[in-house]
């Protein structure tokens, strides 16, 4: 286990907020010096605890429109083929092995309720799939927003 400090913390937020953000000014959100802060990050960075930096990708400027969450009753051991195709599908985001009533939950985007329809059509006739119910996002409230470290239990 990485010992992190509330330093690290303060800076991995100002990373979170600006994945984009220059030495100075992430030395600037944790008061730090400029040397310290790059040192910092380049640490966290070896030690795995940052892993890369990502745009975000605003998916219906692409035409993703629709967005949809999967519930799926997988049958028998079929668990890791069930993840394995969802994951290769080309449409899903997310992808979930979870406890409760399903055994996954994924969520999906998609240019149009076509290519839904046949994603459904898909899993349903799937082996080892039992059973999917799916639900249609109307609205986006919140998705893929940063979760705060510093002050974190």
């Amino acid at each position: 286990m990485v010992d992190i400090d509330d330093t690290d913390r303060q800076l991995i937020d100002a990373l979170l907020a600006d994945g984009r953000a220059s030495s100075n000014e992430l030395a600037a959100e944790a008061g730090i010096a400029t040397a310290t802060a790059t040192k910092r990050v380049q640490a966290l960075e070896a030690d795995g605890v940052v892993d890369g930096y990502r745009p975000d990708v605003d998916y219906d400027a692409f035409g993703y429109d629709v967005t949809a969450v999967f519930h799926l009753d997988v049958v028998g051991d079929g668990l890791d083929t069930v993840v394995a195709d969802l994951r290769d599908t080309g449409h899903m985001v997310a992808v979930y092995e979870v406890t409760g009533g399903d055994d996954v939950v994924a969520v999906g985007k998609f240019t149009d309720t076509e290519s839904l329809n046949a994603e459904i059509k898909t899993l349903l006739v799937h082996d080892d799939v039992e059973s999917v119910s799916t639900s249609i996002v109307l609205e986006t409230v919140c998705e893929d927003d940063p979760l705060p470290v510093s002050g974190a239990d």
